[in-house]
Order: structure tokens, then C-alpha cells, then sequence
């Protein structure tokens, strides 16, 4: 039988290999960096600005982010899990991570925080914001420094710290 840990290896290595034969790195890379912390304080100044429902998007996402910020630190520094471009012998990465471990994937927690958080707000953005959230977590496994699985407990990590949010706010 294989092993959870087996099939997230091989399933890395296909997206991997999908993205290097269709030549997705540069967009991954893009879509990756769209997730950056910068991207969501340029998003909140832009509510500030032209949203007429900014303060309500604002609470929401700043206390999903002050609840899935400490539990992604004690989740990934718990578990410790290497990532696949430095614990795998054919695992490369086409950008440098900014820390050795990958489970949760912190900019995949982070974009479903904030898209769950415009879906409480704007329902009908729903598509658009899952869509984007999604993508950012591919682009983290095409880019070499998650794991799938990584990517799942990121989007299970944001969505659930939204719901832990909307019960506080």
C-alpha cells in the first residue's frame, strides 16, 4: 500500500513536471508573489479607499490573520516537515523559500484567509477569490517549494481561522 507521504511525493513530482512541460514557472512565479505579504496591505489600502463595505472586510481579515498567524507558526514549526527541494534528491526550487519547512503552505493559508474573508463580505466573489487562492497554492508546488498536502492544510488552515474569526467578530 502506499503511503500518504509517497503519493504527496509523487503527486509533487507530476505538478512539477506538468509545469516545467507547459513552461508555468514564469506565471507561477507571478501568481506566487501575488500572494506576498505587500499584496494584502496594497488590497486593504485600496478598501480604504473605494470600498463603501471596507471596514467590515478589514475586521474580517485582520482577525482571521490574527488567528491563523500563531497556529501556521506553532502548526510549522511542530511538524517540521523539510521541504521537496531540499528533501527530495531530484527536488528543485525556482525561487529560494524563506524558511526550511512546508507544512502548511503559509501563502496558501494566507490567500484562502483572505478570500474566505471576501466571500463573508462580497458572496459574489466567491469564484474569483477561490480561483485566485487556489492558483497561488499550485504555484507554490510548481515552483518546487511545497508539497501538495502542504497546500491543502494551508487552504484548510485559512478557511478554518476565518470561521474561528467570524465566531469572534
Amino acid at each position: 500500500m502506499t503511503s500518504i507521504k509517497q503519493l504527496d511525493s509523487k503527486l509533487y513530482r507530476y505538478i512539477v513536471q506538468l509545469g516545467q512541460q507547459h513552461r508555468l514557472q514564469p506565471m507561477a512565479l507571478k501568481v506566487s508573489a501575488s500572494g506576498n505579504g505587500p499584496a494584502y496591505l496594497y488590497l486593504a489600502v485600496a478598501c480604504l479607499v473605494f470600498d463603501r463595505h471596507h471596514e467590515s472586510l478589514l475586521y474580517a481579515m485582520l482577525v482571521a490573520y490574527l488567528v491563523e498567524l500563531p497556529l501556521y507558526f506553532v502548526l510549522k514549526n511542530m511538524i517540521r516537515r523539510p521541504r521537496p527541494c531540499h528533501a527530495l534528491a531530484d527536488g528543485s526550487a525556482m525561487i529560494e523559500p524563506a524558511d526550511k519547512f512546508s507544512l502548511p503552505s503559509g501563502h496558501t493559508a494566507a490567500a484562502f484567509v483572505m478570500a474566505a474573508s471576501i466571500y463573508f463580505v462580497y458572496p459574489q466573489l466567491l469564484y474569483i477569490a477561490a480561483t485566485w487562492a487556489v492558483a497561488i497554492g499550485l504555484s507554490r508546488v510548481v515552483l518546487g517549494v511545497h508539497y501538495p498536502l502542504d497546500i491543502v492544510a494551508g487552504a484548510t488552515l485559512g478557511i478554518v481561522s476565518v470561521l474561528i474569526a467570524q465566531q469572534m467578530i
